[in-house]
């Protein structure tokens, strides 16, 4: 009796392990193309400084990765370096930072965006396809959904996920242990995420605007890579121009870049430039058509507000989401806007501008 007894628990728990590995099995079969979410394209990749002797800017963060990169070494446990968010506008090289780390690391980067991993075994699938000391870059990281955050908590503290088999009361629930990796989440809205998964980040920096100086630098190092050449002024026309953002000075170059071969030169100057970014409606200040509307809308309607955001909205036809993530961030830290309890302002210094423009 005992021993039939004994038997059938160990058939059982046979059943429940060959279940969970069944499942597993299908989690990744289910997410063996999750490579395929990465999107772009070949000329874009090109762009990314591919070391931190080629990141230009964030010399504070760079410093920190550095540290932290040689103590894990020196620990022999990489993954010992820790989870890290980067917070901050957009287009300030969030993405290339977990590109390099990995690099560094002398290991994969694998690259996501939060509302790709809309089912909780999109994530599963991908931590148990990593491999020890991988980097996990998420994007948009305060747009996960509930449940898929929630099976990040074991995963980032104890590196272990919890599997189930079964259905109502044969259901059981088994714990799998994942290789060591390293989580690199990225937002611009800090404030949207959860306590419980901000406090797993051991490192938390915000990205800061670039100076016209430094994206320059970027300017020129990218311009044998689109087999275009700048001179100094034009460089500096079109760093002035790029609201502080790599993103958007490569943006600036590549067009730049059309406008020129367009016109037959290779070499751009001064003038080319400010005619290219002319006919793309990018003033000397950054701003672009929609960023004008904005300003002049309130000043000719309103004498500079204050106006509230739903208004501004209404009257320039642009959603109050897009203007608030996208326009105001610059506005406001370019002097143009202000933000204040009664609504949006304009400031003196757009007044000065527009009178003068």
């Amino acid at each position: 009796m005992v021993i039939n007894s004994s038997l059938n628990k160990e058939e059982t728990n046979n059943n429940e392990s060959s279940k969970v590995a069944q499942r597993k099995s299908q989690i990744l079969d289910s997410n063996a193309s999750f490579n395929d979410l990465k999107t772009e394209n070949d000329e874009l990749n090109n762009l990314r400084p591919k070391s931190f002797k080629d990141y230009i800017g964030q010399e504070q963060l760079q410093e920190i990765l550095r540290i932290s990169i040689a103590a894990a070494k020196q620990r022999n446990d990489i993954a010992s370096l820790g989870h890290i968010l980067l917070y901050g506008p957009p287009g300030l090289g969030k993405t290339s930072c977990a590109y390099i780390l990995a690099k560094e690391l002398g290991t994969n980067a694998h690259i996501f965006s939060a509302p790709a991993l809309e089912r909780p075994k999109d994530i599963l699938g991908i931590l148990m396809s990593v491999k020890e000391g991988d980097v996990v870059f998420i994007d948009e990281i305060h747009r996960l959904n509930k449940v898929t955050e929630e099976l990040l908590y074991p995963a980032l503290e104890d590196f272990e996920i919890d599997l189930n088999s079964g259905k109502s009361e044969s259901a059981r629930v088994m714990r799998f242990q994942l290789n060591k990796f390293i989580l690199v989440g990225a937002t611009t809205k800090l404030g949207y995420i959860s306590a419980p998964l901000r406090d797993r980040f051991i490192h938390l920096y915000r990205m800061e605007y670039y100076k016209d100086e430094e994206l320059a630098l970027i300017i020129e190092k990218n311009c044998p890579k689109l087999n275009i050449s700048l001179d100094d002024d034009a460089k500096l026309i079109l760093a002035s121009r790029s609201r502080g953002t790599p993103r958007i000075a490569n943006r600036l170059l590549r067009l730049t870049r059309d406008f020129a071969h367009y016109k037959g030169k290779t070499q751009i100057c001064k003038t080319t430039a400010i005619e290219s970014l002319n006919l793309y409606q990018i003033d000397s200040a950054g701003l672009d058509a929609m960023d004008q509307k904005i300003l002049l809308t309130m000043i000719n309607q309103y004498k500079g507000g204050p106006v509230g955001l739903e208004t501004i909205s209404m009257l320039v036809g642009e959603d109050k989401t897009t203007i608030e993530d996208y326009y105001e961030p610059f506005l406001v830290q370019s002097g143009f806007l202000m933000r204040t309890p009664r609504g949006r302002v304009v400031t003196d210094k757009a007044h000065e501008y527009f009178q003068k423009n």
